[in-house]
């Protein structure tokens, strides 16, 4: 177990899970001030002494109705550089939500590769290590790092979640594409751990050009059983629409639907009026500030990571 005092800071827009995270470590959230300037510029200064610290930053990086996903991205990288220039002994920065993880590849020429220049970003301010919650790509976001990364997997989560509410239940575990297949996997495997009954998968086919989404083909079979569809993130909400469409179709008795990250752009319309769901889970990584409070109540489910993300904190710490 390390010597040095843990330190955890709690950025404007992620205090709520921050506080969580804090009270599962028996520590209080350290004091640090955010200023925002007329002309848009910011500071953010820790108002304790973390010389000698091991000090921990948590910051979801999403867009908001408040700072964008650059704002919010700049506003950590600095803070970490103060931290640093305050004598910290180790800065990891925690991100409940990554953002640009999604551009991890070219698909077109000349495309940026954004994650490996935010991980460029991340090393730039020296910071000692990154905790992330699902990220889009884990072998993309491992290899984009130079500094220690510790991936937190969500799916073990949604599967106790699931567990006991549908333990006698055919089930099968669908992901919404083939990329999606490994995590879909993961949930598969944990959700017959927890229930000792065999769980099936499926997939779609998908296609993506030019924000065009295509693929109607639903590789699996759904029929007669409960289908959950499990993928990284929601954003317009699409992508499950579509897919949770074919699995009724397919015959599947009922469709629910599993993301860590639920960032319900435009409100995500379509998902929460579409019949062919049953219901809809996420973690809490991003609050769902884009839905309004009577259709989050009545549909959506929400899966606390703070204990994850509390074990993954102790874990770093106790490392060095």
């Amino acid at each position: 177990m390390s010597s040095r005092p843990l330190t955890l800071f709690g950025l404007v827009g992620s205090r709520e899970l921050t506080e969580t995270v804090a009270a599962r470590l028996e520590v209080t959230p350290a004091l640090h001030e955010e200023r925002h300037f007329e002309d848009g510029e910011h500071k953010a200064r820790p108002l304790q002494d973390v010389r000698g610290h091991d000090v921990f930053v948590l910051h979801s990086l999403h867009g908001d109705d408040r700072e964008t996903a650059n704002d919010k991205l700049c506003r950590l990288l600095f803070f970490c550089g103060a931290l640093r220039d305050a004598g910290a002994a180790r800065v990891t920065a925690v991100v409940p939500y990554l953002c640009y993880a999604r551009k991890d590849r070219r698909t077109k020429p000349n495309d940026p590769i954004t994650t490996r220049y935010v991980a460029a970003l991340f090393e730039a301010m020296q910071v000692d290590g990154v905790i992330a919650v699902e990220v889009h790509n884990l072998a993309a976001f491992e290899n984009a790092f130079r500094c220690p990364v510790l991936h937190i997997d969500t799916m073990p989560l949604f599967a106790a979640h699931f567990a006991p509410l549908l333990r006698d239940e055919k089930i099968v575990a669908v992901s919404p594409d083939a990329g999606g297949a490994k995590r879909a996997e993961q949930f598969r495997l944990a959700l017959e751990g927890l229930t000792n009954h065999s769980v099936g998968s499926a997939y779609m086919e998908k296609y993506r050009s030019s924000g065009v989404v295509s693929g109607e083909l639903l590789a699996g079979d759904v029929r007669g059983k409960v289908a959950i569809i499990v993928d990284d993130l929601i954003s317009t909400g699409n992508t499950l629409v579509r897919a949770a469409k074919a699995c009724r179709e397919g015959g599947a008795l009922r469709v629910f639907t599993a993301a860590a990250h639920g960032l319900f752009i435009g409100g995500a319309a379509e998902l929460f009026s579409t019949a062919e769901i049953s219901g809809i889970t996420i973690a809490n990584t991003v609050p769902p500030f884009r839905l309004p409070a009577n259709v989050g109540a009545q549909r959506a489910m929400i899966v606390d990571v703070s204990g994850a993300i509390a074990q993954a904190v102790m874990a770093c710490h106790d490392a060095f």
